[in-house]
């Protein structure tokens, strides 16, 4: 029987992988060995492997995570408050999963967006879309979104995105349009999606950070219900090269 017509076709119907494995067996003369359902078993394998790498590909790159990080290359030796047991929850995913928000602060150079990043990467992993945002940035390109009339479809991305990380809050004064806008967004957000937030500014002060008093309530009633808290401490990693 001809192979090489039936590597045409499955490339033919983007079975890339598939066709890759059985040209390399047609080259091992031990492939003899191995039965009709094992060898296929064996093209199958590759293909959904190969596709599965593709999707996370494509994940982590519409995430656009500031930091190259995953949790197997975070630091428990140095104490700076990170609960092994918490940490163990937060690794499994089921807080996402479960519409859970997640809250990281601490003094700068803690390791918060290498913690974050690290997170949302193992999101990726397990399938959920990711999306990472900078606080600083966010409001601007949405003012602009709303001139070019990006801005509906904008929400619409952020409340279908199933973990959005926005990274140094409060560290731009909003205002009354921003509030707004952040509103919006944790609104369509609220017990469907989860949201990550990073701040050097602790919790307690958030509402004062948010400036309006009846937007701030709002707002925090919506990001810290339910939320798991991670509250780092000690000096800073960085110095030490270490996350």
């Amino acid at each position: 029987m001809l192979i090489h017509p039936i590597i045409d076709k499955l490339r033919a119907l983007r079975l890339n992988a598939m066709a890759l494995t059985l040209e390399e067996q047609m080259q091992m003369p031990e492939i003899e060995s191995l039965c009709f359902e094992e060898r296929l078993g064996l093209m199958v394998d590759r293909e959904a492997t190969d596709r599965d790498n593709r999707r996370l590909k494509a994940r982590l790159r519409k995430a656009k995570l500031r930091q190259n990080a995953c949790i197997e290359d975070i630091d428990f030796r140095h104490p700076r408050g990170l609960d092994k047991s918490l940490m163990a929850k937060l690794f499994s995913c089921h807080w996402i999963k479960d519409a859970n928000n997640l809250l990281i602060t601490g003094p700068t150079g803690t390791g918060k967006t290498f913690l974050a990043c690290a997170l949302a990467q193992k999101a990726c992993r397990e399938g959920y879309t990711v999306m990472y945002i900078r606080i600083p940035r966010i409001f601007q390109e949405l003012h602009i979104a709303k001139g070019d009339g990006r801005y509906g479809k904008i929400l619409k991305d952020y409340a279908k995105t199933k973990l959005l990380l926005f990274d140094d809050w409060g560290l731009t004064k909003m205002t009354d349009e921003s509030r707004h806008d952040l509103l919006e967004i944790l609104e369509d957000r609220n017990s469907m999606t989860s949201t990550l937030v990073t701040s050097q500014f602790p919790v307690n002060r958030w509402h004062e950070l948010i400036g309006d008093p009846t937007l701030a309530d709002a707002i925090l009633d919506r990001l810290i219900h339910s939320a798991y808290k991670i509250e780092l401490k000690g000096g800073s990693m960085r110095k030490k090269n270490l996350y």
